[in-house]
């Protein structure tokens, strides 16, 4: 057969008669059908560069979930953000940034991540399966090609030690180092001539750790798909002395699972006895600093005959039943009594105040909607610790109640309470309302200590101020997923660091020879980058030696073990 050369002039090295002679020198793919379209796209999306993108998409996604408010958390914060950036606020509404681990574009990367994982561990799974009862692979003919390779040959004067002998003592010093071994025999090396082997792995810890990592990785996403449909969390503000029983009406804010349903609610009641706070009193320059929160609680379960006495600190929850009761805020409530004309009590509450500063000065609102000739709300401004400022601007300067003061702007008009639409119990609409005490006013605003009273502008009445009462902000919920979570967590770490730490390494032994000069070839080969592999195959030849010594000669070690020196 002559040579054809192709259109460069340079010889091709194909027969005259190859089939593709002639042919254009560019390969055209056969056209997909939609099935094929669609396997491609599938082996795309189950690779593991896919997954590894949608995580990390995934965690960039859950970005806005920090910098906007989400109504599922904080539906205030909404509120308040348009109110303060209305047209703004549409944007970012339309796209479901106040909603984004619910949005369509973050459950969209949720689902794509999930179905890539599954489709990436499956097929792992069934492959690992299979290595792992395969025996370790035949011993390579020239072992010197190696990346750690070693030869060695021992003279043996007085005993004499085969090739298999040999094996064997090399079998025991891998078994020993956690190997799996195969023993072959009439292996042939290189040079031809006739030798046993032995065949050994190790390391399939490695792949098996990356598999459970995966599968941790899924059952997170599982528990948190499936298992937080089952959670609730709701937030009450409990004053001293009452009384919160877990009922959904008694929340002040409650955010259920979509799972949901009223039975899930364990019946029990929590009574706040008193709210303490420790403040540094011995160093002038953090002078008022807060260093413990301490909130003495009540807890009576259904069933249960008598109630059992707790403490609740920030961070350190108190567990009734499953659920799980957090402190999160507290302040101070003044005890109110309002009055008409004729001294008739026609509104009478503690009413939680809002801290506005490090210092506590608070804001509170009162509505009083019956009793009295007009409705009347109230702004109240509660000062622990009063002092006036330059302006005249009062201010408190310490947290605790050193100096208590409170002072009320008094509207009277419509509360809007008749409405049927929800009202804040914190905010007062004074838009149908005329402010008759306060600043702007002909009136200045009533200022009252404990135990004081004043009357209210127009004959309208008289308001007292009877008590200040602490208050302490709970959040309760119920998480039936964090078994579950903290298995899978433990789960990632310690797949992780299986397939981060662990070796996968294959060594090879071969010997030939014998009697008196056994030639051994010591062969090792690594899965990846392993920089200690070198090292690993030289411990193991120092081993081997020794065992080998230890065959040569017996009754040396007989008579060392048997006739040791007496003292």
């Amino acid at each position: 057969m002559g040579r054809v050369e192709d259109e460069a002039g340079e010889a091709s090295g194909r027969p005259d008669d190859h089939f593709d002679r002639g042919a254009p020198s560019t390969v055209v793919s056969p056209p997909l059908s939609v099935i094929g379209w669609a396997g491609w796209a599938w082996r795309q999306l189950t690779s593991m560069r896919t997954a590894l993108l949608l995580l990390l998409l995934l965690a960039l996604a859950a970005v806005p979930g920090s910098l906007f408010p989400q109504r599922s958390s904080d539906p205030n914060g909404v509120v308040q953000y348009f109110k303060s950036n209305p047209s703004g606020a549409k944007t970012i509404d339309a796209l479901q940034l106040f909603t984004v681990y619910t949005s369509v574009w973050f459950s969209a990367i949720y689902l794509l991540l999930f179905i890539s994982l599954i489709g990436c561990v499956i097929p792992r799974t069934r492959h690992h399966w299979s290595a792992l009862r395969q025996s370790p692979p035949r011993t390579p003919r020239n072992m010197a090609r190696l990346p750690a390779y070693e030869r060695r040959t021992f003279t043996f004067a007085e005993n004499q030690v085969e090739p298999m002998p040999a094996i064997r003592a090399a079998e025991r010093v891998l078994r020993a180092q956690r190997y799996r071994t195969r023993l072959y025999e009439n292996d042939n090396a290189a040079d031809g001539a006739d030798t046993v082997s032995i065949s050994a792995e190790r390391g399939y810890l490695r792949e098996t750790g990356n598999l459970v990592f995966h599968v941790a990785l899924i059952g997170i996403l599982l528990t948190v798909a499936i298992g937080g449909g089952f959670t609730y969390t709701g937030q009450r503000v409990v004053v001293e002395g009452q009384t919160f029983v877990n009922t959904r009406s008694a929340y002040d804010s409650f955010t259920p699972g979509r799972f949901f349903n009223d039975s899930q609610l364990e019946p029990y009641s929590l009574t706040l006895n008193a709210f303490s706070v420790t403040y540094v009193e011995d160093n002038p320059s953090t002078l008022g600093f807060i260093t413990d929160y301490t909130a003495s609680v009540s807890t009576q379960e259904q069933n249960v005959p008598q109630g059992v006495r707790s403490q609740v600190r920030v961070n350190e929850p108190l567990t009734i039943d499953s659920t799980e009761v957090y402190l999160l805020g507290n302040g101070y409530a003044p005890e109110i009594v309002v009055k008409n004309p004729a001294g008739d009590v026609v509104f009478t509450d503690t009413i939680p105040f809002l801290p506005q500063d490090a210092n506590l000065t608070s804001l509170g609102v009162i509505k009083v909607p019956d009793g009295l000739a007009d409705q009347v709300g109230m702004i109240g401004f509660f000062y622990p610790t009063k002092a006036a400022s330059a302006s005249g601007a009062f201010a408190s300067i310490y947290p605790d109640l050193q100096n208590p003061v409170l002072t009320l702007n008094v509207y009277t008009g419509d509360l809007g309470l008749s409405d049927g639409d929800p009202k804040s119990v914190y905010a007062l609409d004074t838009s149908k309302m005329t402010q008759i005490a306060g600043r702007g006013t002909t009136i200045p605003a009533i200022e009252v200590r404990p135990g004081e009273s004043a009357l209210l502008p127009n004959g309208l009445g008289s308001v007292e101020f009877v008590d200040t009462k602490r208050f302490a902000s709970f959040d309760i919920s119920h998480d039936p997923t964090k078994g579950f979570m903290l298995f899978f967590a433990i789960s990632v770490v310690a797949g992780l660091a299986a397939a981060f730490f662990v070796p996968r390494r294959r060594v090879w032994v071969r010997a030939s020879g014998g009697p008196h000069n056994l030639a051994v070839e010591y062969g090792g080969l690594s899965r990846g980058d392993d920089p200690a592999l070198e090292a690993v195959i030289g411990t193991f030849v120092s081993h081997h030696a020794n065992a080998l010594e230890q065959l040569s000669s017996p009754l040396k070690r007989k008579v060392s073990r048997h006739h040791e020196p007496q003292e």
